[in-house]
């Protein structure tokens, strides 16, 4: 599975969950202990606002604080699908993948940010559906191609705060199970 494919797969699984939400679980908690489901969806739609301008070559500087706080305002499922539209044309725009972009450690290559952000809309489609009550089960191939692209890179990532250390799995446990774990789910 190459980096756009999983991404749109991983942006679907996301979306599956967002649709899901009933407007009495925006307070429900989720696996991320510091966020309820509403926090969790802000979070998201802030990073596809980011998408756009750090794919076009924006410095953080240049974005600035324009998608801090609330982003989802009234219509938390309506910013989504906004917000969701955006990043994946920006995603699918030609050469979208061959630059670099300007992220919080520096500057790194697209296809790196885009296997964060692939990373982060699997994970937190898992988070969501435990959050809200649906089917946790990710997209087996989706999970595979994460599973072989983060594996090496997880050891560089421990205290950066980008996600909990990893957790002990039980012998014999599913794909899922083990990618969930390497990213500090359980």
């Amino acid at each position: 599975m190459q980096l756009l494919a999983a991404h749109r797969t991983a942006m679907a699984e996301f979306d599956t969950r967002v649709q899901q939400i009933e407007a009495s679980q925006w307070d429900n908690p989720t696996p991320c202990t510091e966020w309820n489901v509403r926090d969790l969806l802000n979070h998201l739609v802030s990073e596809q606002l980011w998408a756009p301008w750090l794919l076009d070559g924006a410095t953080l500087d240049e974005v600035g604080d324009r998608f801090d706080g609330d982003v989802l305002g009234s219509d938390p499922v309506g910013a989504w699908d906004e917000a969701a539209a955006a990043a994946r044309r920006a995603w699918d725009a030609p050469g979208a993948t061959e630059g670099e972009v300007h992220v919080t450690g520096g500057v790194i290559p697209a296809v790196d940010y885009g296997w964060q952000m692939t990373t982060d809309l699997a994970v937190h489609a898992w988070d969501l559906a435990r959050g809200i009550g649906a089917d946790e089960r990710l997209d087996p191939e989706l999970v595979a191609e994460l599973h072989t692209v983060l594996a090496p890179q997880v050891p560089a990532w421990q205290g950066m705060g980008i996600f909990a250390a990893p957790r002990e799995v039980p012998p014999g446990a599913d794909e899922q199970t083990r990618l969930l774990a390497l990213l500090g789910r359980s």
